[in-house]
């Protein structure tokens, strides 16, 4: 730590290359002060800009560019992988889906402000099928921007900025220590937000064997689609469902029966998006409502091994 200001000068570009481009694929490692760091040593006079923000933005780049054609090839799968591994997998879906619902293609301008949307915005831009010409100009001037302000604030309070690196300087191991033990308890908090979340949405699930029953039995159970547009835009839901967000709550339930059997899906992990609106099914008398377990997944993949079944049974001609 003792040479930490020369390690900055000698490879400092290097250094906000990789910090930033492990940062924009998902790693929860945070690049915006390194670019602080970058803007303050433009104003000592230790560092040339252009090629400081060049190495910033082609980082972004080369990360949403990634992401974009993973999209653009594996489509929901990719975003579905993305949002398990994120620190909230929980809301990741539906935040996602609703910032890009109202900003569209453009939120790829601001998405790197946005905790969490960052990394699902450029693989959600290539499965709705966004020009890769369009896409490139919008990553370019999002990676700019976000740059721009890391480098412009650096350099606003670089005299802070420098006091922070001589303290660090003098703490030696010790600081490495502290910056490790608050990314810890970053860790720890999302951790703990998540098995919340969790714990508001354990409602009894409904499993696929238990909905084919009801169906084969005659109780005509109500199918919920639970999903937001994005995500039937992405992928088609279970034919006959109800869309829920179609219309206001109050309303939707006021025309329907409390004795049925309500059978509420989504496509996000651990069926929370389902949970909840089985929850506020139940807090409005509809006792018999419950989340599918496993969701749209759940129904596909019993879709496919029946239609599986089918053709194995089929006698062959000849």
């Amino acid at each position: 730590m003792a040479q930490l200001s020369q390690l900055l000068h000698t490879y400092g570009i290097l250094i906000v290359f990789g910090l930033v481009l492990v940062e924009q694929l998902g790693l929860p490692i945070p690049a915006f002060p390194i670019l602080m760091l970058a803007g303050a040593m433009v104003v000592d006079g230790g560092a040339h800009w252009p090629l400081y923000l060049g190495a910033a933005v082609l980082a972004c780049l080369i990360s949403d560019y990634f992401w974009f054609r993973a999209g653009r090839h594996y489509g929901k799968r990719i975003l579905r992988l993305l949002c398990k591994i994120s620190l909230s997998p929980d809301s990741c879906v539906s935040q996602t889906e609703d910032n890009f619902l109202r900003w569209g293609v453009k939120s790829l301008v601001v998405a790197k402000f946005i905790p969490g949307f960052n990394t699902i915005v450029s693989p959600l831009a290539g499965a709705t099928g966004t020009s890769t010409g369009r896409f490139l100009a919008l990553s370019c001037a999002g990676g700019l921007l976000w740059s721009s302000v890391g480098m412009g604030l650096g350099a606003w309070f670089h005299d802070s900025i420098d006091d922070v690196i001589a303290w660090l300087e003098e703490m030696g191991s010790t600081a490495l220590m502290i910056v490790g033990a608050l990314l810890g308890l970053f860790v720890l908090l999302k951790y703990i937000e998540r098995k919340r979340n969790l714990g508001a949405a354990k409602v009894p699930r409904v499993t696929m064997d238990e909905l084919k029953s009801l169906l084969e039995s005659g109780h005509d159970p109500l199918i919920v689609d639970a999903r937001g547009v994005t995500a039937r835009q992405l992928e088609a839901g279970i034919p006959g469902a109800l869309v829920y967000g179609d219309n206001a709550p109050d309303c939707l339930m006021a025309t329907l029966d409390k004795q049925r059997h309500i059978v509420v899906y989504c496509s996000c992990p651990n069926d929370v998006t389902a949970a909840q609106v089985a929850k506020e099914f139940v807090k409005n008398g509809f006792e018999r409502a419950r989340p599918l377990h496993g969701g749209l997944d759940a129904w596909n993949a019993h879709c496919a091994s029946s239609a599986q079944a089918d053709v194995e049974l089929t006698p062959k001609a000849g």
